[in-house]
């Protein structure tokens, strides 16, 4: 999803300027993600490489593994619901724009905990291997 230019303006209600920012909102989680992939690959890559035998723990290499399987789930659901919003235009009353409004909180929610549990386990990585890394061309 490519980043768009949506303008707050004056004359926007209330409700508009709310799925506005979440819109905004909505991209930007969708942009984390998908570095959040390429990190993933990277510390699975990491552990693949050799570094797997340095750590005490190998439950970590299966739970990054794991979590590159949650991380593409959200991120599939968030662009499927991405697509879901154009809808809202067509919204004629408040009880519609609130669906769309509680259903942008559960969507949070969900991204918010992944985010935390995700930050948590690079966390546990780079403890256990802090100290573990062999400098290069040591002088």
């Amino acid at each position: 999803m490519e980043n768009r230019n949506i303008e707050i303006f004056n004359h926007d209600t209330d409700l508009d300027v709310t799925h506005k920012i979440n819109t905004i909102e909505l991209d930007n989680w969708i942009n984390h993600l998908k570095y959040i992939s390429k990190e993933l690959v990277n510390l699975v890559n990491l552990c693949a490489e050799g570094f797997s035998t340095k750590l005490e723990d190998d439950n970590v290499l299966a739970r990054l593994q794991k979590k590159i399987e949650e991380n593409e789930a959200l991120l599939n659901a968030l662009q499927k619901y991405a697509i879901s919003r154009s809808d809202i235009v067509e919204c004629e009353d408040t009880q519609c724009d609130m669906v769309y409004i509680t259903e942008h909180e559960t969507y949070r929610r969900s991204y918010l905990y992944h985010l935390d549990k995700y930050r948590r386990l690079k966390d546990e990585f780079f403890n256990k291997v802090q100290g573990k890394f062999t400098l290069l061309n040591k002088k």
